[in-house]
């Protein structure tokens, strides 16, 4: 009689300590990763914000105000005074396709519009990504008050095929308006 050899199965508690200890080094190299690129993304999110409000509204220095502001207004992000030449205010409509959309939007003292800039988006590629090209955005220069597009009543050319997108950069230039009436 030849004997067999009887395989030992790994047993539960083996197995949840592997598992574990898999988990635990997977978390420990992802948390060092995100200590080590955050500064550089904190550095790369200021200096995109500082372009987009230069776009939006040039002035010679900006000023976060958010905390003096009394609206309630809740798609309000920041708003940054730009001295002389007005507010830049940062809106996230509620109306959006993947509401995901954040605006940048310069307004001068005499409460128009002078540009938006598109600070973040998850729109559709090719249809609600299209907001940030100048046929679209310029459209809201000089514009103040309530702003809407066409199909709405207003004088916005929506983006073809993307017109939720065209009422949320509407929705973000209005809010704006709004706010930096509301600072004085």
């Amino acid at each position: 009689m030849s004997e067999t050899s009887v395989k030992k199965e790994p047993g539960m508690a083996t197995l949840v300590i592997v598992l574990f200890a898999i988990c635990a080094v997977t978390a420990l190299l992802l948390g060092l990763t995100n200590m080590v690129t955050a500064p550089y993304i904190a550095a790369n999110n200021e200096k995109t914000t500082q372009q987009a409000m230069a776009k939006v509204l040039p002035a010679d220095s900006y000023t976060e105000i958010t905390d003096q502001y009394a609206g309630g207004d809740a798609t309000v992000l920041n708003i940054y005074d730009a001295g002389e030449a007005g507010y830049v205010v940062q809106v996230k409509p509620a109306t959006s396709f993947s509401g995901n959309l954040t605006v940048m939007v310069g307004v001068d003292p005499s409460g128009a519009c002078t540009g938006i800039s598109i600070t973040s988006s998850g729109e559709t590629s090719g249809l609600g990504s299209n907001a940030s090209k100048p046929a679209f955005a310029d459209q809201f220069i000089g514009k103040t008050g309530e702003v809407k597009v066409t199909k709405d009543g207003g004088d916005i050319n929506a983006i073809t095929g993307a017109t939720i997108t065209s009422r949320g950069v509407s929705e973000a230039v209005t809010s704006a308006i709004a706010a930096a009436a509301s600072m004085g």
